[in-house]
C-alpha cells in the first residue's frame, strides 16, 4: 500500500492531559480520515508550550503526508498553536486581512488586542474557506490547524474533508465464536503470506453470539476477498458465525 497517504494528528491542550476535558477530537478524525482513504499513523497529546508543540508539528510534518493540529487557537494566554508553529519552522507571524475583516463584520467594531491575536498566522499561510465556515482554516505547509472544541472541529473539517479524499480502504469483518487462542495461528499464518492487507483481532465481552472480530482491510479489493476466503477455508466452520 505505498501509495496511501499517511496522516499524524497533534492534540494539544494542558486540559486534555489533566483529564479536565476528554479529547473526542482524535478518535472522530480517525475515523473520518479511514473512510477518505488515508492512513493515521500517530496520535499525540502535548501541553501548551511553544517548545513543545513547534518540535511536534516540524517532526510529523516531515514524516507524514498531511498532519492535522487541535487546540490552542483563541485569543486567551493559552492558545500558542499558531505562534508555536510559526517558531518551530523559523518563520515571522503576520497579520491577515482577511481574518481581520471577517472579526469586523462579526463583531462591528475594531478588534481589540485579544481578537488580533487571532488575525496572525504563520507566515506562508493559507486560508482554506467554505461559504458556510464564520472562520477559516489555517494551513501552513502540509498542516492543517483546528479548534479544540469538538463541535467546531467537527464542523470544520467535515467542510473541507473532500480535498483529502485519496483511494477508499475495502473492509470486511469476520464474526467468530471462539477464543483467541484457538484461532491465533491460523489468523497469524494468513496474516504472513498476505502483506497486502491488514489484520486486526478484537475480543469482544458481553455478546452472546460472538467473541471476536477479525478486520480485514486493503486498498486492493481482489487481495482483501482472497486473503478472507484463506482465512475462511483454514478456521473451523462451526466458529463462523458471519461475515461482513
Amino acid at each position: 500500500m505505498a501509495d496511501t497517504k499517511t496522516a499524524g494528528i497533534i492534540i494539544i491542550g494542558n486540559e486534555i492531559l489533566s483529564g479536565k476535558v476528554r479529547d473526542e477530537n482524535s478518535h472522530f478524525l480517525s475515523g473520518e480520515l479511514r473512510t477518505l482513504g488515508i492512513d493515521v499513523k500517530r496520535i499525540t497529546i502535548i501541553p501548551d508550550d511553544i517548545e513543545t508543540v513547534g518540535k511536534e508539528a516540524v517532526q510529523f510534518s516531515k514524516s507524514y503526508d498531511y498532519v492535522f493540529t487541535s487546540g490552542g487557537v483563541g485569543p486567551t494566554h493559552d492558545d500558542v498553536t499558531i505562534a508555536a508553529i510559526a517558531s518551530g519552522f523559523g518563520v515571522s507571524l503576520v497579520r491577515n486581512e482577511k481574518i481581520r475583516n471577517l472579526l469586523l463584520s462579526r463583531y462591528h467594531k475594531e478588534p481589540n488586542a485579544a481578537l488580533l491575536k487571532m488575525t496572525e498566522i504563520p507566515e506562508g499561510s493559507n486560508l482554506v474557506f467554505q461559504e458556510n465556515m464564520r472562520f477559516p482554516v489555517i494551513s501552513f505547509k502540509n498542516i492543517f490547524i483546528f479548534p479544540g472544541i469538538p463541535e467546531y472541529f467537527q464542523n470544520k473539517f467535515l467542510a473541507i474533508k473532500e480535498q483529502f479524499r485519496s483511494d477508499a480502504f475495502h473492509l470486511k469483518r469476520i464474526f467468530l465464536n471462539s477464543h483467541e487462542t484457538e484461532i491465533a495461528e491460523v489468523l497469524n499464518s494468513v496474516v504472513s503470506t498476505n502483506n497486502g492487507v491488514e489484520f486486526g483481532s478484537y475480543p469482544i465481552l458481553g455478546e452472546p453470539e460472538y467473541r471476536i472480530i477479525i478486520t480485514a482491510e486493503s486498498k486492493f479489493e481482489e487481495s482483501l476477498n482472497k486473503a478472507v476466503d484463506e482465512l475462511l477455508k483454514k478456521l473451523p466452520s462451526d466458529v463462523i458465525i458471519g461475515v461482513e
